[in-house]
Parts: C-alpha cells; structure tokens; sequence
C-alpha cells in the first residue's frame, strides 16, 4: 500500500487486439483507484474513490471546499492509515467545527465523478457562500502557455491516460501547483488544500475536465475568482458562478476559450 501511495498506478497483464491480431501477453499500467474514507474525529464522513496520493492535501481542500472547516487552522492534524479494504484518512478537527459537522453530516459513498450522492435535501446542494471580491486580472494571452501545465502535472496520466489534473497559475502565467486524480473533484480538493497552505493564495485555477457546479462551488468555497475549464460547462454552473461572482470559462484550448460568466476580471494585451 505504501509503495501505490506514492505511484498513484499499477501493473497488469494485458492482451491487445491490433491489426485483427490478438497480440501476447504483456505488462500495461493503469492509474489506481482506491476507497478513501474521510474521518472527522473518529467519525466517517465520507468515502470517495481516488487515486492514493496527496491525500493530506485533498483531506485539507475537501474540508475547506464542503465548508467544513473555514481555515486550515481549524484542522489540529491528518494522519493517513492504509487499511484492509482501503485507505483511511484520520483528521482532527476544532471542537466548534465537529459540533457543527454533526448537525450537518451525510452519508455519502462516492464514485468517481460523483456530486451530491447522498445528499439527502435539495438545499444541501446549494451552500450559501460570500461574494468573490474583484482583486485580480488575468491576461487571457497567456493562456495558451499555460495549458500545457496540465499535462506536466499528469504523471500518472502520462502513463496510463487515466487522470484528471487541477492546476494553480500565478496572474502573470507561472505554475504555483498542480494535481492529478482519477476523479475531477478530487484533483480540485488536492490542489485546493495545497493552495491553502501557501501564504499569496492569487491566481487562477484550470482544470482538465468539464466545469459542472461543485467544481465552481468548490472553488468559491476557497476564494477563488477565476477558474478556466477545458471542456464544457453547465447551466447549473454557470448560475452559481453568477451568484457568486466568479469569472468562468470554458471550452479552453489553444487559441481560443468562452468566457460565460463576469468577464471584467480577464484582460487582453495584444
């Protein structure tokens, strides 16, 4: 379990079929996907499916973007412990949070992909969260230099096409961070607990995958003001993202995006 933990793949035999011809057995790699139980104060709160590494930082920016936790300082400590039917991540929260926890909690068991399973009220999918301030430019000239982050974040996915990235760019187009997962959300989470920790939390975030409302959630949830997508998005998403105030964008590739939502926020140079 150590060693996946830091791999995030596996080994496996595989016959491949090509040009009409079932080729002998070789060795393939595939990204891992694994239960990961979150454990508030000795109680599970979640479990989600997600490939083994970086779990610290997806403990911290899932707590962070399910507004569990309101700052990084409200968790007292993370301790990771591989188990028999998966991983358990063990996270000491403040006395005020965990009460406050408990009168929220849901069961829910996720997939990858996965929303709002178990969400048990529609008013559970909607979190009241405050208006984004108007703080930062980003020059939308620099974005064909930095979709290429996401591929050099994607270890795991260099080897086996299996991950989704998440990746955090400084205003003027630098690489802060980035993060890879067989589930979207759960990229999000592990590149959004790491952005925590650090003390200049400017920038925007890109992720490779569609931007659906818990991906613009998640990133209101934690102050963030711009979030690029390489695919679609949603109406859904881009209703929250009106209500929050986040610049959205979609559909991001080389030499062109869509901007949906609160376009004052990006900027042209040339």
């Amino acid at each position: 379990m150590v060693d996946i933990m830091v791999t995030g793949a596996k080994s496996v035999l595989i016959n491949r079929y090509q040009d009409k011809i079932l080729q002998e057995a070789e060795q393939d790699t595939i990204a891992l996907e694994v239960p990961v139980a979150l454990i508030y104060n000795g109680i599970s709160h979640v479990v989600m499916m997600t490939t083994p590494k970086d779990l610290e930082h997806f403990a911290l920016g899932f707590s962070l973007a399910e507004n569990i936790i309101q700052s990084p300082a409200e968790i007292y400590g993370i301790e990771v412990m591989p188990v028999e039917q998966g991983i358990e991540v063990h996270v000491e929260l403040s006395s005020r949070r965990f009460s406050e926890l408990k009168e929220k909690r849901r069961s829910l068991a996720g997939r990858t992909g996965c929303g709002i399973c178990g969400t048990e009220q529609l008013e559970q999918v909607c979190q009241t969260v405050p208006i984004l301030p108007n703080s930062q430019q980003f020059d939308l000239s620099c974005l064909d230099s930095i979709l290429p982050y996401l591929k050099e974040v994607q270890e795991v996915g260099e080897r086996t096409g299996g991950t989704h990235a998440a990746v955090w760019v400084s205003l003027d187009g630098k690489l802060l961070g980035g993060f890879e997962d067989v589930g979207r959300h759960v990229a999000l989470d592990k590149l959004l607990g790491y952005r925590a920790k650090q003390k200049d939390q400017q920038g925007v975030i890109l992720v490779s995958s569609r931007a659906s409302y818990e991906m613009v959630q998640k990133a209101a949830n934690c102050g963030v003001e711009i979030l690029f997508a390489v695919s679609t998005v949603t109406s859904m998403a881009v209703d929250m993202a009106n209500q929050y105030g986040l610049t959205l964008v979609g559909f991001c590739r080389p030499g062109r995006a869509v901007v949906y939502t609160n376009g004052q926020r990006l900027v042209t140079s040339k």
